[in-house]
């Protein structure tokens, strides 16, 4: 089975922020929330763990298991460009993430970002079937996660797809 776990709240979460690839700490709820996953989780032999390189995934799959956790940069999450650091509601509609030609403030593109996270999925999918995975990694990495394994969604609301802080993901491998 094929776990993808959200990281924990961290406090620009809270507050709103545009994270992307500044490197935030989990905040107090955000490490109980990880302790909670891991109970939630608890039994399960996982044969392989891998995280986002960024502190806040990587705190949270430590807090979840003991095993050696492998860091993959094609789960880090989007670069959220110059609007790193920013009040979402200030740019809310400043740009359309889902667009393939939007590259204003220097976001990353979403063919490419797409494309990434698909490469991690195909080897995830070729190379550990059968086996237990953990991955813990964003959340518009958990978007892309959902339209690899369930396809797009029909209304186009991708956000819908987006999971919630240390949300569970399953999908059989």
């Amino acid at each position: 089975m094929i776990y993808i776990v959200r990281h924990g709240q961290t406090d620009w979460n809270l507050k709103g922020i545009y994270q992307g690839r500044i490197d935030i700490s989990l905040n107090k709820t955000g490490i109980e929330q990880a302790k909670k996953i891991k109970k939630k989780l608890e039994g399960i032999k996982f044969d392989k763990v891998f995280s986002s390189p960024l502190k806040r995934a990587y705190e949270t799959a430590q807090i979840i298991c003991d095993n050696h956790i492998i860091k993959d940069k094609r789960i880090i999450e989007r670069s959220n460009g110059e609007l790193e650091g920013k009040f979402k509601l200030e740019y809310k509609d400043a740009v359309d993430f889902n667009d393939p030609n939007e590259t204003r403030f220097g976001i990353e593109n979403i063919t490419d970002f797409r494309n990434r996270i698909k490469d991690f999925f195909d080897d995830i999918v070729e190379n550990y079937k059968g086996k237990n995975i953990l991955i813990v990694t964003h959340a518009g990495i958990s978007i892309y996660a959902r339209c690899y394994f369930e396809g797009e969604p029909e209304d186009g609301n991708y956000p819908s797809y987006k999971l919630k802080n240390c949300d569970v993901l399953l999908y059989k491998n």
